[in-house]
């Protein structure tokens, strides 16, 4: 009897801890839809003319009051605020991604270079005058090419077999130090269109690649949201792959699930949220590398919960980020991505330093 007790407790404990941590991220569920309902009421109620939340609930959905209110809020005001609300989501959630697939706590499109390709790719689409729409496919079009030129140089190749296979996938140091490379030479590559832009265009393009929010439409709103959507539910559609890739290869081809291809499909899902978070704000770093790391820290280790939460948090992060930009600072036009900028650099420099020590908490 008291075996079958000892065999249990480990059991009983592992029981305990799966259901408080789904406590815990429910209640976090719950205060975050209520913070992000309030900063989206904030972000149409805000700006030179402050409107009362009943006026502008009014002029959003009845389209009842002042005919400026309406034009202000329905055409100018939500599609900034749903802008930000999606890039958040789109960023944080392949933040995430990356980080578990790579097995690294340094891994986010913003660090290995993928936004640095969506950039290039949407700023040659300016450069060329592409037609609008076809900005956000050239964005996706520059994330894929980064994510391959990564891919190629990051990934550990057996030479000892006549044709060279995969050998324990993605070397976690190599992919941060090549993908800081990467990003690098994009951000030449971004820089020198912009010194080859015309005069008229040089200005708004330099103001995009700093990540902005300014001038959204419903036309990329509708459109960013809808692709977004749909890469956001291919990434929660491969959650499980990712719990099976948790438990190492050998493990994960014993339950029937390839390593290379589970990896490569949750690689892809990433770099499309990515690509059309840069296509929608332009290059905003710091909320798909500080996210993962919040949730983590406060909702346990990863989860289809917990991925559903770094969606929330990093729509919220951003809205929040727009807001300190257009409200709390005194300059005017600063666009969001200086101000998550500043956020994250001594967020980056911290988690280097933690890197140094021993931490119980791992990527997994």
């Amino acid at each position: 009897m008291t075996a079958l007790a000892t065999d249990t407790a480990p059991a009983a404990r592992r029981l305990g801890a799966i259901a408080r941590q789904r406590r815990r991220v429910a209640v976090l569920t719950l205060a975050g839809l209520a913070l992000l309902a309030a900063a989206i009421l904030a972000g149409i109620c805000l700006g030179e003319n402050i409107l009362t939340p009943g006026r502008a609930l009014n002029a959003l959905f009845l389209g009842t009051g002042d005919r400026g209110e309406v034009l202000l809020v329905g055409r100018f005001r939500t599609p900034r605020v749903l802008s930000a609300v999606i890039a958040g989501a789109g960023l944080a959630v392949a933040g995430a991604v990356l980080q578990r697939v790579a097995r690294n706590p340094l891994a986010s499109p913003d660090v290995v270079g993928i936004t640095g390709g969506a950039s290039l790719g949407a700023t040659a689409a300016v450069a060329l005058g592409l037609a609008a729409p076809l900005t956000p496919l050239a964005a996706l079009g520059g994330g894929l090419c980064a994510a391959t030129i990564l891919g190629l140089l990051a990934v550990q190749l057996d030479g000892s077999h006549a044709s060279p296979r995969l050998k324990g996938g993605i070397n976690p140091t190599r992919l941060v130090l090549v993908g800081l490379a990467v990003q690098a030479g994009l951000t030449a590559a971004v820089n020198l269109f912009i010194v080859r832009f015309p005069a008229e265009l040089a200005s708004s393009a330099l103001h995009w690649t700093t990540g902005s929010l300014y001038g959204r439409n419903w036309n990329e709103t509708i459109v960013g949201a809808i692709a977004t959507t749909a890469a956001l539910t291919a990434a929660f559609a491969l959650h499980r792959r990712a719990a099976v890739l948790d438990l190492g290869d050998d493990a994960a081809g014993a339950l029937g699930v390839r390593p290379g291809t589970a990896r490569l499909q949750l690689l892809a899902a990433a770099v499309v949220l990515a690509s059309l978070a840069v296509a929608l704000t332009g290059p905003v770093g710091f909320v798909a590398l500080a996210v993962p790391h919040l949730v983590r820290r406060l909702a346990g280790p990863p989860t289809a919960g917990t991925l559903a939460l770094n969606a929330l948090a990093g729509a919220l992060l951003l809205l929040t980020a727009d807001l300190v930009a257009q409200h709390a600072l005194p300059l005017d036009g600063l666009p969001v991505g200086v101000v998550t900028a500043t956020l994250g650099a001594p967020f980056l420099l911290a988690l280097l330093a933690r890197q140094n020590r021993p931490d119980p908490r791992t990527v997994r």
